[in-house]
């Protein structure tokens, strides 16, 4: 039996298996039964809790060097390896305080290891604040094909340490009538695929400052979520790219399970995008693998 615990962040929910070791092997069909939503306990992914010298992608990594005693292995919820999810490491967060494995002191940040990197997290009046370093536009610039729409759409790609494609959107009626049961088609598909967001611009699109987009996603190796922090990270991104100099470096993302804040800032190695959210854990119990 293995112990674990259900969380989510804005109903982007993971299962949560402490491992401080390393010594679970899970393997993928093993992941993806734990995620089935009917046979399983459900979930987007899961969330390994690992020390960092415990698990080869943190001690090859500067995980441990940075500081980052714990490293979030991260799988989909078909069983694949991701780089770093936005709402998971939140959640991966809440879990190693509300566990004592590790403190946050006010105006201290704590060091997370991931396959993208060494991610900073800091309290924030929303819950927690992730620092997902620098973004760039990848490159990958596909026509966009989903159910629901009636011509493919361009997309812009962008990397916030995982890959995504942003499709604008002219209103909420779009939106709405996205069937996202099916993973949209990407021509040309990225190597490694990529998450698939759509958004449509507030009205007005920026309010006091701050930029407002509603946005829904099509996660890679899951489908459709109730939200996806690195997407919403990705979408403030591509909207404030396409609205050009003067648009601001703070925004809003609703996505169907709530609000995310982002935030663009400057740093030695470039602009980071910063990501705020709340976190719950929902229950724990014990779980036989299969």
């Amino acid at each position: 039996m293995v112990a674990f615990t259900k969380g989510h962040g804005t109903g982007n929910d993971f299962v949560i298996i402490a491992d401080p070791d390393g010594m679970l092997d899970l393997s993928a069909e093993q992941v993806a039964a734990l995620c089935d939503r009917h046979f399983g306990i459900g979930a987007d992914g899961i969330l390994r809790v690992v020390r960092s010298t415990s698990i080869a992608d943190g001690a090859a990594a500067p995980a441990a060097e940075a500081g980052a005693e714990w490293f979030m292995d991260y799988r989909n919820a078909d069983g694949s390896i991701a780089e770093m999810c936005g709402n998971g490491v939140r959640v991966f967060v809440h879990y190693l305080l509300r566990s004592g494995l590790a403190t946050i002191e006010p105006g201290a940040s704590l060091p997370v290891g991931t396959r993208a990197g060494v991610r900073d997290i800091t309290l924030s009046d929303d819950g927690y604040q992730v620092d997902l370093g620098p973004w760039g536009l990848s490159g990958d610039d596909p026509l966009v094909t989903a159910d629901g729409l009636p011509v493919a759409r361009p997309g812009l790609g962008i990397d916030v340490g995982n890959p995504h494609v942003v499709v604008a959107l002219a209103e909420d009626g779009e939106l709405a009538s996205l069937e996202l049961h099916r993973a949209p088609l990407l021509d040309p598909a990225p190597p490694a695929g990529a998450n698939v967001e759509f958004v449509v611009p507030g009205e007005p699109l920026v309010r006091d400052g701050v930029g407002h987009v509603r946005m829904r996603v099509s996660e890679r190796g899951v489908g459709e979520t109730l939200s996806c922090g690195t997407g919403v990270a990705a979408t403030a991104l591509a909207v404030r790219h396409w609205a050009g100099e003067k648009a601001p470096d703070r925004w809003t993302v609703e996505v169907p399970g709530g609000t995310l804040g982002v935030r663009m800032f400057p740093a030695h190695d470039g602009e980071h995008v910063a990501l705020s959210g709340p976190a719950q854990l929902v229950y724990s119990g014990e779980v036989e693998l299969i």
